[in-house]
């Protein structure tokens, strides 16, 4: 079923899946502790929300050993792309401490095996 303009924004009403999904939006995949470090959110509730994020058609998901990499899902329209990335564009501003948090972390390849 295509994912209609009410689903998306239904889904992207709260705060944390908005600022997940321009995260996402920014970069090409996170995983749940990057995510837990950018939000400063505990793992439950990040998870719960990416669940609902699974739900909506607007993540995919992939597993490496133990860890679980979210990125955009590769059939979400292109209209709730250009959406995510305009939002991005116009409101860099208000997660700006989130992605200081996130490239704090170090360099990515090297938490690959120590993420999480």
């Amino acid at each position: 079923m295509p994912l209609l303009p009410v689903t998306l924004f239904k889904c992207l009403s709260d705060e944390t899946r908005l600022r997940t999904m321009l995260l996402m939006s920014a970069h090409d995949e996170l995983c749940v502790c990057e995510l837990m470090c950018a939000l400063t959110d505990s793992q439950p509730k990040i998870s719960r929300h990416l669940a609902q994020l699974r739900e909506c058609g607007l993540l995919a998901d992939r597993r490496q050993g133990q860890w679980v990499y979210y990125r955009l899902h590769p059939q979400l329209p292109q209209w709730a792309r250009d959406v995510l990335s305009v939002t991005l564009d116009a409101n860099e501003a208000w997660i700006q401490a989130d992605t200081l948090r996130l490239e704090q972390m170090g360099d990515r390849p090297l938490r690959l095996t120590t993420c999480c």
